[in-house]
């Protein structure tokens, strides 16, 4: 509303000029505002605030000037200072006529809808919201001063009077964007029929998920004698969230085929024996005995052709052999010799194996069947007992576009059970029956805007920090509780990347990202249900826009890269308006990505960089918990960036010389230089330590070459 009807001239300029990459871009115009006569007294005046005239609602107003806020009444001084208390937490009720405070429900549903205290990029450019169907806060008028209900302060163990607890709600670093409005058109579409999370659902579902990696753990050692490649269980889920038609948004229940190409071609990469990195010759020469014993023990072991036993053995004794009466061998001699080893004995050990390590894959995926099961019973029990349907008859959908919404869910959420959360430092911890998930000040922050943006059940915030846990929960499970487990599959671009997409190409929607690693308010998620609270537009693979311009930068998983680039090529198939996909993958040539095979040969492909590897960076996927000094890490593989546009994408967002130039410069800011410039000796090491375990885990799934 504050953008809608008032601001000086100069300002009514600034908030109409667009940015380079949103300039064509059709937005509703600002009534220019009407200025009253100034009646107030002195200290209001000096505070920022002035009286306007609502065309609307034929009646004055109050804006203030410093922090965007628009009252119907009159200021009241001290009542609540957005600047030092930006949730509002301190803020005392309005007392109504006779002294009675005002507890009423439609004083809990009010909604503040200022901007809070997150500083503008330079790019960043204010908009009236789009009007969008079941989105409340979408609306934009003056809202009454609000104050979180009591509810809200006890769940988090905040009183009125704590003016320290409140500041530790404020965020203090931010590498995110929210005010930033979405070019993202669809079609509007029914709310989902997936059911709402519940702590008690999620719990069970976490412990379930615990069990089912045990048992993944179990099968490798017991079968194979290996432990599990690192990461492959989080690929595994990924890649069978690509082809399942399930319920349940974590677990695989209805996958064809049932043995996952991803977990199987891992398992396979690492028998007999994990391949690892090498720098020295006693390693190389360990490394090619390792691999001789193990070939031989599972060729004996196993029921193999007469052929394959022969084969193998003999290269195996002819590597004793060599290994006994050469000790003056080099590092690459003993490389040599053990890719010869792998390239005679390789196909005989797959053969051999290959019944066993399918029979893997199936165990898991069946005990993920069962697991479902027992978590959907958990659910529907849950909602029967608050006498809620789990079936919902789908109401009619207008036929018509839209600036994108948060997915909304059909089925009513039940009453959710009280979650404890308490600061420790810079650490909010949520627990829920004594499991407990943290997440840093700065980015509970920022799950508290992005609820404020999005919820639209839940005006009180009693279900926050319940659908808090849940939401923090599910990522703890998906990517692994391990040191730096499934960080690099939620590596985020660095913000002054996001910056220059936004100002140079007009992106204002990221494809795969997450309430906690999204730089935008508007982006998909891999879980609708616990991340549409929270903004997210679904999956992105589900995600249908007609129009917009978007980055994605997916999880390194390569069937999900490849689906994306078929969703991709589709929609841009079948829309005439502008649309743009700016996608950042691996640039993996041994062998090469069937993705990035196929963006090369696309015919939406306007344009492609190569970004060196070490010569880039990422932010964390753990940078919700991370230390400031590891929010960044260098990219241990190049990357492809390719833009893929329609031909009116490509009219409206060129990739020009000097857009790309620019694109590119925005790399050489260095995001740990910028948060950290002081970093002790400790900390560049176990920065360093943290890279080399990603580069590990990022290329374990396509090991080929131990050099």
């Amino acid at each position: 509303m504050a953008n809608e009807n008032h601001g000086s001239p100069a300002e009514e300029a600034s908030l109409m000029s667009h940015s380079p990459g949103t300039s064509n871009q059709n937005q509703p115009s600002s009534p220019k505002p009407m200025r009253l006569v100034q009646d107030l007294p002195d200290e209001l005046v000096q505070a920022g605030w002035e009286k306007c005239w609502s065309k609307r609602e034929n009646r004055p107003y109050y804006f203030n000037r410093f922090t965007n806020q628009s009252l119907w009444e009159m200021p009241v001084l001290g009542q609540h200072d957005v600047i030092s208390d930006p949730l509002g937490l301190n803020a005392a009720p309005m007392p109504l006529e006779g002294g009675m405070i005002d507890t009423s429900l439609e004083s809990k549903q009010r909604k503040r809808r200022f901007s809070e205290e997150v500083p503008l990029s330079s790019n960043s450019v204010k908009k009236p919201k789009a009007d969008v169907p079941g989105n409340t806060a979408a609306q934009s008028v003056p809202s009454s001063p609000s104050v979180p209900g009591t509810s809200v302060l006890k769940a988090w163990c905040v009183s009125p009077e704590d003016k320290q607890q409140a500041a530790l709600l404020r965020p203090t670093e931010v590498y995110w964007d929210l005010d930033i409005q979405t070019n993202a058109v669809i079609k509007q579409r029914a709310p989902s029929e997936v059911l709402s999370p519940h702590p008690e659902v999620e719990l069970l579902r976490s412990q379930l998920i615990l069990k089912l990696r045990q048992h993944y753990r179990e099968l490798c050692q017991q079968r194979e004698g290996i432990d599990p490649p690192r990461e492959s269980f989080n690929r595994w889920m990924l890649e069978r969230k690509v082809v399942d038609k399930g319920t349940d948004p974590l677990l695989p229940s209805d996958c064809e085929p049932v043995v996952s190409p991803s977990m199987f071609r891992e398992i396979m990469n690492d028998i007999p024996i994990r391949l690892s990195r090498i720098k020295f010759r006693e390693e190389a020469k360990r490394l090619l005995f390792k691999y001789a014993e193990a070939a031989k023990r599972l060729i004996e072991s196993r029921s193999a052709s007469p052929d394959s036993r022969k084969v193998v053995k003999w290269n195996v004794e002819d590597t004793f052999s060599w290994l006994r009466r050469d000790h003056s061998a080099s590092k690459e001699d003993y490389m040599d010799r053990l890719e010869h080893l792998r390239k005679q004995c390789g196909p005989h050990v797959s053969a051999a194996a290959k019944d066993s390590v399918e029979g893997i894959c199936s165990k898991i995926y069946y005990i993920s069947l069962e697991y479902v099961k027992r978590i959907r019973e958990k659910h529907l029990a849950i909602l029967k007992e608050n006498n809620i349907s789990a079936e919902v008859e789908a109401p009619e959908v207008q036929d018509r576009l839209v600036y994108c919404y948060p997915v909304r869910l059909a089925i009513p959420s039940p009453p959710l059970p009280s979650v404890e959360m308490h600061m420790e430092n810079n650490v909010a911890c949520v627990r829920y029956k004594g499991e407990m998930v943290k997440v840093s000040r700065n980015y509970f922050s920022k799950l508290w805007l992005l609820y404020r943006y999005s919820c639209i059940d839940d005006s009180g915030f009693e279900k926050f920090l319940p659908r808090v846990w849940c939401l923090l929960r599910r990522y703890q499970m998906m990517f692994g509780v391990g040191l730096y487990e499934g960080t690099g599959l939620q590596g985020a671009l660095p913000v002054h990347v996001f910056e220059a997409l936004h100002k140079l190409f007009g992106v204002s929607f990221e494809c795969f990202a997450s309430p906690l690693n999204c730089y935008f308010k508007q982006y998909c998620s891999a879980f609708l249900d616990t991340d549409g609270y929270f903004g997210s537009r679904g999956p992105c693979l589900d995600f249908f826009p007609v129009s917009g311009s978007f980055e994605a930068n997916p999880p390194f998983c390569e069937e999900l890269m490849d689906a994306m680039v078929s969703h991709f090529e589709k929609l841009l198939e079948n829309s005439s308006e502008p649309l743009s996909f700016i996608v950042f993958i691996p640039e993996w040539r041994d062998p090469p990505t069937p993705a990035l095979t196929r963006m090369e040969q696309s015919k939406f492909k306007r344009h492609q960089l190569i970004l060196p590897a070490f010569d880039h960076e990422y932010r964390s996927g753990s940078q919700h918990v991370c230390k400031k000094e590891e929010m960044y890490y260098k990219a241990v593989h190049n990357t492809a960036v390719l833009f893929l546009q329609n031909s009116a994408g490509f009219a409206k967002w060129e990739p020009t010389p000097e857009r790309l130039q620019e694109l590119v410069a925005a790399y050489k800011h260095s995001g740990r230089t910028l948060s950290s410039s002081s970093s002790s000796s400790s900390s560049s090491s176990s920065t360093a330590d943290k890279e080399r375990e990603l580069g590990r885990e990022q290329s374990s799934s396509r090991e080929t070459n131990p050099n």
